[in-house]
């Protein structure tokens, strides 16, 4: 009976969507998680004083598809490359970053309401950033990302949460879908002259669309903010995060291309999962004097981590921080200055695993690290169409272990790092709408503790990689944006010089460790995206990506491509009809499939997935919805987990989600 049911809730959904132009259009009411948006714009308007790649999603983009993971949110953000894994595991790439992890994610930094989600050595799980939550998110790519403190390859994305002023009143939804999959979510704010208050309890479950692929997860957002004076107002945040994953595992390409369901065999014999449990609290005060306001706040994430894989490893950690942001503008000047710092303490223990469970101890270790940063920015109106750009940002870290206990060989160490990134940029507006932009701009990478600490040599010792130093790059970028008509365009181009890149390797004298720097790598690329409007109940949205990541006269692997990311991505949607019926067929194409391996001797084959949405109202205040993915059930690979070597039977290769259909109801009374 169960299943009936699931499979039948899409269908009755649709039914319901074409059965609702008897709400008329001009009455209809788009029910989404904010009333006001007052916030989004803001964003959209700061966004819009940054003279390179930058990008706010709404919560409206996105409102009637399923949001399991940021792929959904940011599928048409321009530069953003995601594919799914499995549940909320995602690749999660900008410009080329984190290539090297076929795991989580590196080379971004991630934020919820401005406070950064990565822990103290800049590492981090993206499954706490949850998006059915969000208002909307914010995109700064590469450099442009300086007003966050950040100075990675690919920039920064920020998740902001409704507030009670935003969201009043009381919100649900709830989707039901294929794989046994159930959504909710339910969010209430109120507010009053002095005071105001929004919180949000979300829950997930589902079979997944691989075997041994389950999850589940109860969630909490809230935050209340306080107007203190007319200069001074406070906001405290919290979230709990309680998150179950089983682990699927990675395939063959044969078994991805033939039998996508399948789990790998050694992820069900040793039970593979990732739990988490973790509690985020955080603190932002405003002090604002007219011309000069002032950030400053704090935060302390504590997180426990059960994750079962060739061993069971189990870390507690907890990361402290700080933080402060100021803004001045006085006539045609504007300068901002802010610093960051986080510290986090790692309670890091490895267990034999025993089908999930613990068996006799094998590891155990105090990891500490610490992320500091010093930025600054300025901005010169020298003319009414013209902004010419300054800034900066100093960082300094460091990475230590001391080892408590291990079964095989592992040494103490701590490893220092810092840097220095500057930025210069332009940004001309010859008219209304239209902008054209240029910069120039360092970023560094500090490596966190996977990088700083690896198992070398025979026998294996896990030992300090001390050689090891931070990724850097020069990047120059040109783009334009605007609006004309019914056209609204979004273009960037860049080109990375990067010297250090850390990337997999065949271990020799002058390189100690498989994860290392190389030593000239390239990354270029177009990030475009053109939204055409010539009518009420017609919208074309579309993004395109442009990727071209290659060695420079490598000493092992020459001028090759660089693995995992295709050279060419293009997505479109096509949105027919109004708020009282609509519906959105879209269209993901890779070309040709990005190769395999660093030595270029085996790659994927390209696909092209079609799905659609659609939604209407049907009843005042409450909206149906539907989401139908990978109409046709192509058979494709995703992602890839690189390697220096494959062949037939390396098991490095995620499928693409199967066809899938869910449906769901939105409601704000």
């Amino acid at each position: 009976m169960k299943t009936r049911i699931h499979g039948a809730a899409p269908l009755l959904a649709l039914a319901t969507c074409l059965a609702a132009p008897s709400v008329r259009a001009e009455e209809a009411d788009s029910t989404i998680i904010v009333t006001a948006p007052a916030a989004t714009d803001a964003a959209e308007e700061r966004a819009g004083r940054t003279p390179g790649g930058t990008d706010v999603v709404s919560y409206e983009d996105y409102a009637d598809k399923s949001v399991v993971s940021l792929r959904d949110t940011l599928a048409f953000s321009p530069g953003v490359y995601l594919q799914p894994r499995y549940g909320q595991e995602v690749r999660l790439s900008i410009r080329g970053s984190g290539l090297s992890r076929g795991f989580h994610m590196r080379g971004l930094t991630l934020l919820q309401d401005g406070v950064p989600i990565n822990l103290a050595d800049d590492n981090g799980d993206f499954q706490e950033l949850e998006p059915i939550f969000f208002d909307h998110l914010e995109v700064y790519r590469g450099a442009n990302a300086l007003r966050f403190g950040s100075g990675t390859l690919g920039g920064a994305i920020n998740g902001v949460t409704p507030t009670g002023r935003t969201a009043q009143g009381l919100y649900m939804r709830a989707d039901v879908g294929s794989f046994d999959s159930l959504r909710g979510l339910v969010s209430a704010g109120v507010a009053s002259d002095r005071v105001d208050a929004w919180g949000a309890i979300g829950a997930d479950t589902s079979d997944g669309d691989r075997d041994h692929a389950k999850r589940r997860s109860l969630r909490f957002q809230g935050n209340v903010g306080l107007k203190l004076s007319d200069v001074v107002s406070t906001r405290f945040y919290a979230s709990i995060n309680n998150i179950d994953q089983q682990l699927p595992g990675a395939l063959t390409m044969a078994e991805a291309l033939s039998t996508p369901r399948k789990a790998n065999a050694g992820a069900v014999a040793g039970d593979q999962g990732r739990d988490i449990d973790s509690l985020r609290l955080q603190n932002r005060t405003t002090f604002d004097w007219g011309a000069l306001t002032l950030d400053v706040g704090g935060f302390v994430n504590a997180k426990s981590l059960h994750h079962p894989i060739f061993q069971l490893i189990d870390q507690k950690s907890v990361d402290v921080g700080g933080f402060f942001r100021a803004d001045y503008a006085t006539g045609p000047v504007e300068v901002t200055f802010g610093g960051e710092m986080r510290r986090g303490n790692t309670d890091a223990r490895q267990f034999v695993n025993n089908g999930g469970r613990r068996g006799a101890r094998t590891f155990d270790a105090d990891q500490k690290a610490q992320t500091a940063t010093l930025y600054s920015e300025v901005r010169v109106r020298p003319v009414e169409a013209l902004t010419l750009v300054a800034g900066g940002v100093y960082a300094d870290g460091w990475r230590q272990r001391q080892v408590n206990f291990s079964v095989a060989p592992a040494t103490d160490g701590r490893v220092d790092f810092d840097a220095f990134s500057p930025k210069f940029g332009l940004l001309f507006e010859p008219a209304a709408d239209i902008q054209f932009f240029a910069n120039y701009s360092r970023s560094a990478e500090f490596p966190g503790f996977g990088e700083v600490f690896q198992t070398i040599g025979t026998p294996p010792v896990s030992t300090v990689v001390s050689d090891i130093r931070p990724q850097r790059a020069w990047t120059a970028e040109i783009g334009t944006r605007g609006t004309r008509g019914f056209a609204s365009w979004d273009v960037a181009l860049y080109r990375s010089t990067l010297k250090g890149e850390l990337l997999q390797f065949t271990t020799n004298s002058n390189i100690p460790a498989a994860t290392f720097n190389a030593d000239r790598t390239l990354h270029q690329g177009v990030e475009a995206g053109l939204d055409l409007a010539p009518t009420g109940w017609l919208r074309l949205r579309q993004v395109y990506t442009y990727s071209d990541f290659r060695f420079r006269d490598d000493s092992q692997f020459g001028d090759n491509r660089l693995p995992v990311v295709p050279k060419h991505v293009y997505r479109a949607e096509l949105r027919l009809g109004t708020d009282a019926l609509h519906i959105a067929p879209n269209l993901e194409w890779v070309p040709d499939g990005p190769f395999a391996d660093y030595r270029n001797q085996v790659r994927t084959s390209g696909y092209a997935l079609i799905g659609i949405t659609g939604g209407a109202p049907i009843a005042e205040g409450v909206d149906a919805f539907v989401d139908i993915r990978n109409i046709t059930g192509k058979k494709a690979i995703g992602d890839i987990s690189a390697a220096i070597t494959v062949t037939d039977t390396s098991a490095i290769y995620y499928p693409v989600e199967r066809r899938a259909v869910s449906a769901g109801i939105r409601a704000r009374f």
